[in-house]
This record gives structure tokens, sequence and C-alpha cells, in this order.
């Protein structure tokens, strides 16, 4: 596969935007508070730096890596932390920023221990939801773009870990 398998979904300049409009709306929903993202890794990396910047309440960040694809374009179905919060997250108020949300699985495993942790407040937020993948009830506070059930790349999200680096989001077209 190469960019040429790719068609663009969403231009850079749309997902730009996107991001400036949700920096904004959440800046006003902590207006007088800090916020701690925790960014899922890797995918969520692009977006949750691109996010930070635009927040103007004071923002601390930390890192978790939750696998369930592989490298395969369809989630196993088992979730796994790799690599766990290096900060306690108790009595913050707390923004998992996430690059896709599709099945939900990966957040229906997570929620439950980050919320034993004892955040003051644990919201979600999304570059990309998959409603029509949704087998999970995930409420997601933040959504950048809803998109149909297509295998997506760029701004993060990979093919076999290429392709992330791509500054739009592209659909990725196979050959029936």
């Amino acid at each position: 596969m190469n960019n040429s398998d790719i068609r663009v979904m969403l231009e850079e300049s749309e997902v730009d935007a996107r991001i400036g409009d949700l920096g904004a709306q959440i800046s006003k929903d902590y207006e007088g508070s800090e916020l701690h993202i925790i960014c899922i890794l890797k995918g969520g990396v692009f977006f949750a730096c691109e996010l930070a910047k635009r927040i103007t309440v004071p923002v601390s960040i930390d890192f978790m890596y939750v696998s369930s694809y592989g490298n395969s374009t369809v989630s196993s179905g088992n979730v796994k932390i790799v690599k766990d919060l290096d900060e306690s997250i108790e009595g913050k108020n707390v923004l998992i920023v996430e690059d896709i949300i599709d099945s939900g699985r990966t957040l229906h495993h997570l929620l439950p221990i980050l919320k034993g942790r004892k955040p003051k407040k644990i919201e979600i937020c999304t570059l990309l939801s998959k409603p029509e993948r949704r087998e999970f009830d995930i409420d997601v506070k933040y959504v950048g773009f809803k998109i149909p059930d297509e295998f997506v790349v760029g701004y993060g999200l990979d093919f076999e870990q290429k392709y992330r680096n791509l500054p739009y989001i592209g659909v990725v077209e196979t050959e029936e």
C-alpha cells in the first residue's frame, strides 16, 4: 500500500479548524480550573498535542498505551494496558483524549479502571467517532468528527504502524 491507495476524507485545514473549536469549548467548560489530559497512545498523541496547544486553562498531560488491534484493521477484542499512567489522577479534572472511538471496547474496559482512581471528573474527547460500529455505550463529551465505517489513517491513525504522519484523515482504499 502507498499514499495513492488513500483517499482524503478530511483535509488538514478542516481538522485544524475543528481542533480549534474543541479547544475553545474545553477551555470554556474548564474555565477557572486545571485540566489533566490522558492521551491514549500511540494514535492519540498527534491530536492531544494539537488540542492541548489550543486549551487556555492550565493543562498537565500523561499517557497510556492501550492496545486491541495489533497489526490488523479489525479489533482483536482483547484490551491490554501496555503502559499505565505515571501520575495519580485522584482529585483531578481528567480528559481522556483518543484518536478514534469505534466499538467503544477500549474505553469500556478503561473507564472503570480510571474511575476507580478517584478523579474529580472524567470526560472523553475523540478526534473521530464511528457511531455505526459502537458495541458499548460510551458517553463522549467532545467529538471532532463523526465518520462512516471506513478504515482511516493519518493524523495519528495508522495501518501497520505507517501513515500516522499524514496531515489529513484518509480512507484506505482496498481492492475487493
